[in-house]
C-alpha cells in the first residue's frame, strides 16, 4: 500500500507541476511568429508598407496594396498562426487580380514587432488598423474583414459591431478552447486557457453577410469546426467546403471566382 501510495502521490506532483508549466507558459505554445509554414511566392504586386502604432511604443508592420480607397472596398487581412506578410504574398497574389484594396497587418511579436500576443491585444491590433483605414476616408461599411486561421477569432471579435461590408472566414475554429482540447485531450484546458477566442458564441452576434471556406483535408483546424460556424451563423452566409485542401487553402482560380462573386455581392 505504501508504494501504491507513493506513485499516486507521485503522479499527482508531477501532473499539477505540467499544469503549472503549461499554464505560465502557454502563448508561447500558442502564438508562434518564428514557425513558417507557409509558401513564399514572389511578390506580383505593388504595395506600401506602413507600421500602424497599436499600442505605446508598439507598432505593427502592414502592407497596403492600393488600387482606389475611394472606388473600390478594402479586405482587411487577418493572418493566422506562425509565419510573416512575406508567407502570405501567394494569396496576396490573388487577391491583388481583383478590384479591391488590401490591408494586411501582422500581429504583435510576428513579423518583427515589438509587443506580446494574446487575445485582447489582437483585438486591438485589428481595430486600430479599422482606424488607420477610417482616417484615409475609407469607411467601415467599405471595409471587408478577412480572417485567416487564428485571425478568424478577431474577425468574429470585432464583426460583432455589423458595421462591415461583409467577413470572410479562412480555415476558422468554434473556439480556442475546443481546438486545443484535440490537442491536449488530458489536460482542464477550459480552465487552463487564458485566450479562449469563443467564436462559436459570438458568431451568432453578426448580421452581416458572412463567407466561410474550409478545406476538407485540414490536419490542424477539424473541418467540422468550419461547418459548424457556418450552422450557427446568421443569413445571409455561404459556405465553401474545398475538397483537396489542407488547413491553408491553395487560392485556385475556382476559390477566387468565388471570393469574387462574394464580394460584388455584398
Amino acid at each position: 500500500m505504501k508504494y501504491i501510495y507513493i506513485l499516486i502521490t507521485s503522479t499527482i506532483v508531477i501532473y499539477l507541476i505540467l499544469l503549472t508549466l503549461i499554464y505560465i507558459n502557454q502563448r508561447k505554445l500558442l502564438y508562434l511568429p518564428s514557425e513558417n509554414n507557409y509558401l513564399d511566392d514572389p511578390i506580383n504586386f505593388t504595395y506600401n508598407e506602413f507600421f500602424i502604432e497599436v499600442d505605446k511604443d508598439v507598432k505593427i508592420k502592414s502592407w497596403l496594396i492600393e488600387k482606389d480607397l475611394k472606388k473600390y472596398k478594402t479586405i482587411l487581412f487577418l493572418h493566422g498562426n506562425a509565419g510573416n506578410l512575406f508567407n502570405r504574398s501567394y494569396k496576396l497574389n490573388r487577391l491583388n487580380e481583383l478590384n479591391l484594396n488590401v490591408l494586411i497587418i501582422s500581429w504583435r511579436s510576428f513579423s518583427g514587432n515589438l509587443g506580446e500576443p494574446n487575445e485582447t491585444n489582437l483585438y486591438g491590433d485589428a481595430k486600430k488598423a479599422v482606424k488607420w483605414l477610417n482616417d484615409r476616408g475609407v469607411e467601415t461599411k467599405n471595409i471587408i474583414l478577412y480572417g485567416e486561421s487564428l485571425g478568424t477569432g478577431v474577425a468574429v471579435e470585432i464583426g460583432q459591431t455589423n458595421k462591415f461590408n461583409s467577413i470572410i472566414l479562412e480555415s476558422p475554429y468554434t473556439s480556442m478552447v475546443k481546438a486545443a482540447k484535440i490537442y491536449y485531450p488530458y489536460l482542464p484546458v477550459n480552465l487552463l486557457l487564458k485566450d479562449k477566442y469563443n467564436s462559436e458564441k459570438k458568431i451568432k452576434n453578426i448580421k452581416t453577410p458572412i463567407l466561410i471556406m474550409h478545406g476538407k483535408k485540414d490536419n490542424i483546424v477539424p473541418f467540422y469546426m468550419g461547418k459548424k460556424l457556418f450552422e450557427t451563423a446568421n443569413k445571409p452566409k455561404k459556405f465553401l467546403q474545398i475538397e483537396e485542401d489542407d488547413h491553408m487553402l491553395s487560392f485556385n482560380d475556382n476559390l477566387l471566382l468565388e471570393i469574387k462573386n462574394f464580394i460584388n455581392k455584398y
